[in-house]
């Protein structure tokens, strides 16, 4: 009889323990849609797979869902940092309660696709908070093709998301976008790492304007009013009309999922 209640206190115990530790972690919410492209929908996957395990040996929870519904002021409060893993809010009490969110001193990381807006397109550039003033961009100009690796100059190490970066990295293969707005004019945004002039040219087309020769080219970056960061990477390389099968992992580069990691470590963290 003893030895049983003497389990039971320790199983009581260790259950407690858990669910005040569990109580205690910081949380991180991730938004996905995972319908429009064959890549961000792999992309999603790996995310949805390669996080928790991350979070739990850094010590924060990582929560999914496709229910943008759940962008609002309830809901949020309960999460130190949203990650959009594809694309972005069309709803506008859902665009308002982000805004809220973020000025409110929340974290925020997009990846990719999330910072597209392209008038006329499915996702046009009706978000003016969002597109010009949070992540400072404007629409989307160009892209690369086909999604392939590029080695990333660090452009500032003193940031908590790139402290432990060497002076340049191998990034995974990705589609490389290009923007609107030069965010070197903008006096908010501090770019983080940008496109190596080594890497190029940089893509292999077949159109001639998919690979690059020359330019400057920003891939992750924050805004200095906000505690945000934007990644450009999230596109896996595709076997499109054949096995529809990814050729690529977005978490195949050890340093980029260190800069992922460390960004997140920032965002819950409180320090700005």
């Amino acid at each position: 009889m003893k030895t049983r209640l003497a389990y039971f206190l320790v199983v009581l115990f260790v259950s407690q323990a858990v669910a005040a530790q569990s109580k205690q972690s910081p949380k991180v919410i991730a938004f996905f849609t995972a319908k429009h492209d064959k890549a961000h929908i792999s992309f999603v996957k790996e995310a949805n797979d390669w996080f928790p395990s991350i979070a739990k040996e850094h010590g924060f929870q990582y929560d999914t869902t496709s229910n943008w519904k759940n962008l609002n002021d309830d809901f949020l409060k309960n999460y130190k940092a949203i990650i959009f893993l594809d694309t972005r809010p069309e709803d506008k009490l859902q665009r308002e309660a982000f805004q809220r969110y973020i000025e409110r001193g929340g974290g925020w990381m997009g990846f990719h696709f999330a910072a597209f807006a392209l008038t006329p397109s499915t996702y046009n550039q009706d978000w003016d908070w969002y597109h010009n003033t949070f992540l400072g961009s404007g629409q989307y100009a160009r892209n690369t093709w086909r999604p392939t690796s590029a080695t990333l100059r660090v452009e500032n190490r003193k940031h908590p998301a790139t402290k432990k970066l060497s002076s340049t990295i191998t990034a995974s293969p990705n589609e490389w976008y290009a923007w609107e707005k030069d965010l070197r004019e903008n006096r908010d945004i501090t770019i983080l790492l940008s496109v190596d002039p080594k890497s190029f040219p940089l893509g292999t087309g077949p159109k001639a304007h998919e690979i690059w020769h020359e330019g400057y080219f920003p891939v992750v970056w924050t805004n200095k009013r906000f505690k945000m960061i934007y990644i450009n990477m999230g596109h896996n390389d595709m076997d499109y009309g054949g096995t529809n099968q990814a050729l690529s992992s977005s978490f195949g580069s050890a340093e980029q999922n260190t800069l992922i990691i460390e960004s997140v470590l920032w965002l819950i963290s409180k320090k700005f």
